[in-house]
């Protein structure tokens, strides 16, 4: 069994806190300032978004927004784009599940690293 504070003053703007990574998921606080936001961002995992302290604003890829306060959980679907927005100074859990997620890098095996890589490569040459 292991217990965190999330309320804790242990996270810093810009500097996400790793808290638990295992394959079955991680979990991620994250502190955002007013008005920054995590633009069109994409996970290859599950991801499940919780407001500790303050408002954010969600923006799926279909245009679709959800305004988060504390205590909402919103599920994003793996590979699902979206725009995470502070709409105060906030600080939120994220949750991802599977850790890592088909295609993320992570998963991958160091040949198929270097089969990205090389594919890379040829269409940047």
């Amino acid at each position: 069994m292991e217990r965190w504070d999330l309320r804790a003053p242990a996270a810093k703007p810009h500097s996400p806190e790793i808290l638990f990574s295992d394959g079955e998921g991680r979990a991620i606080l994250l502190d955002l300032p007013v008005g920054e936001e995590l633009q069109d961002h994409q996970v290859h995992e599950g991801a499940w978004i919780t407001v500790v302290d303050g408002e954010l604003s969600v923006t799926g890829s279909g245009g679709e927004t959800v305004e988060l306060t504390p205590g909402t959980l919103l599920h994003v679907s793996a590979a699902e784009r979206t725009e995470v927005k502070a709409r105060s100074d906030a600080r939120l859990l994220l949750l991802l599940s599977p850790w890592p997620g088909d295609g993320h890098p992570g998963a991958m095996t160091l040949d198929e690293k270097a089969e990205v890589r090389k594919r890379a490569a040829e269409r940047a040459g």
